[in-house]
């Protein structure tokens, strides 16, 4: 009998051990309840799963959705439910831990610091960008760049040139509309980070990571290319913030992105792209607006995906997709899967067809 008991002991301690388990869970709920959702912890690499059969998806459409991300130059993807993950495959030689960048998916990173720093008194994105960056931050007239405020700066409403390049200093920062006049897709925003900076007295980096990268367990930095800031990191990273998201701001029990920030963030910021937030790519509204274009296009972002579907989308499709009401992170790293583009590209929608068949 003592015997039974050791080796019954030993195995429950085994048992407790893994580093990442993996759990049944009820299918997925068309509501928004995220009460149950797992956060995976902050100094360690496990992550709980739960298999496709659990959730009772279609796990014969797990392989041709693995071989169209394969054949699309993909590196790396991962789709969570209710925090835990369900698929996650790298591609093309890439792992776990190996970092890859960001692009304009991560906007928005800056989006989120931007609103931390709004709640905590340092800036208030309805004042003047001059109140924090001091007059001529641009080249355009005074009265015309007093009414550029950080909210612009977030929504892509600055009225800048946008055809100018990357190079956001004050010489390429020209007029072409008042601000609130005009949706462009303008590089600009870095600004923001420049504006936190100015206000907290800190340096972008070490706010970003003591407000945000630190408290959730993300891995990666901030490198430099073509005079901006862009985010690396490895794919995990990407979830994690997302599944921030997921949870209205909150990782366990910490409030870290305002709730009234994030929900200003993933609504229309401005009447003339309606699928804009705050740096946030939103589905479901009755049209939008692309990068380098004026053309206002009818119907949804990705007609495919769910309608509550909000994005971060950057550069040669870096993805993280979040969808409140399925309880899904969906998130892709990789080389372009079509044309190289800076942010939506018909492979959103073709990638969202093979997610259907797969998610039920």
């Amino acid at each position: 009998m003592k015997s039974k008991n050791f080796i019954f002991l030993i195995a429950f301690f085994m048992l407790l051990s893994c580093s990442e388990k993996e759990v049944e869970l009820e299918p997925i709920q068309e509501n928004n309840n995220l009460n149950n959702l797992y956060f995976p912890p902050i100094n360690a690499d496990n992550w709980d799963k739960v298999s496709s059969q659990s959730l009772n998806w279609n796990t014969d459409q797990l392989e041709p959705l693995l071989n169209f991300l394969e054949e699309k130059n993909t590196k790396s993807f991962i789709i969570l439910y209710n925090g835990r993950i369900v698929v996650e495959e790298y591609f093309n030689n890439h792992n776990v831990n190996r970092f890859w960048y960001w692009a304009s998916a991560g906007k928005t990173l800056t989006a989120s610091i931007t609103g931390i720093a709004q709640e905590e008194g340092f800036i208030n994105i309805n004042n003047k960008v001059a109140d924090y960056l001091g007059q001529k931050w641009t080249s355009i007239p005074l009265e015309k760049e007093n009414l550029i405020t950080p909210k612009n700066l977030l929504s892509m409403s600055s009225g800048l040139d946008d055809s100018l390049g990357n190079d956001v200093a004050s010489q390429n920062l020209k007029y072409i509309a008042d601000a609130n006049q005009r949706w462009a897709y303008h590089n600009v925003y870095v600004k923001l980070q420049d504006i936190v900076e100015q206000a907290t007295k800190t340096s972008w980096e070490t706010y970003f990571n003591d407000k945000l990268k630190n408290k959730i367990g993300m891995t990666g930095g901030w490198r430099t290319t073509d005079n901006f800031n862009v985010y690396w990191s490895n794919t995990r990273s990407m979830a994690r913030f997302g599944l921030l998201n997921l949870a209205n701001g909150k990782w366990e029990n910490t409030q870290i992105i305002p709730e009234t920030f994030l929900l200003e963030a993933t609504n229309t910021s401005q009447n003339i792209n309606l699928s804009y937030g705050y740096l946030w790519w939103l589905n479901g509204k009755s049209s939008f607006h692309l990068p380098q274009s004026q053309q206002t296009f009818s119907g949804n972002l990705i007609p495919d995906a769910p309608k509550d579907t909000f994005c971060a989308l950057g550069k040669n499709d870096q993805k993280i997709y979040v969808v409140p009401s399925k309880k899904l992170v969906i998130v892709r790293m990789g080389e372009s899967a079509e044309n190289s583009n800076f942010a939506l590209s018909s492979f959103d929608n073709e990638l969202w067809e093979k997610i259907n068949a797969f998610v039920n």
